[in-house]
């Protein structure tokens, strides 16, 4: 009888994993649809920012020294 007592309690017992594993899942999930999401907002601000960013140059590298002020 003692044996029947102990598989329940350990079936009692993986259930509850089973659970928390599944409720864990759900929210890992939607943490990478927020992260996705954000994202491709993110790529898209990217992509609007270059379209309005001048062509200085066309792509020449400019050193930052060569915006300094004359007092320097």
């Amino acid at each position: 009888m003692e044996q029947a007592n102990d598989n329940e309690q350990r079936i009692t017992d993986l259930e509850i994993k089973a659970s928390f594993t599944e409720d864990l899942l759900d929210q890992l999930n939607q943490v990478i649809i927020r992260q996705q999401q954000q994202i491709d907002l993110l790529a898209s601000e990217v992509a609007r920012l270059r379209q309005q960013a001048p062509e200085e140059g066309g792509g020449v590298f400019r050193s930052l020294r060569d915006d300094l002020p004359p007092h320097y």
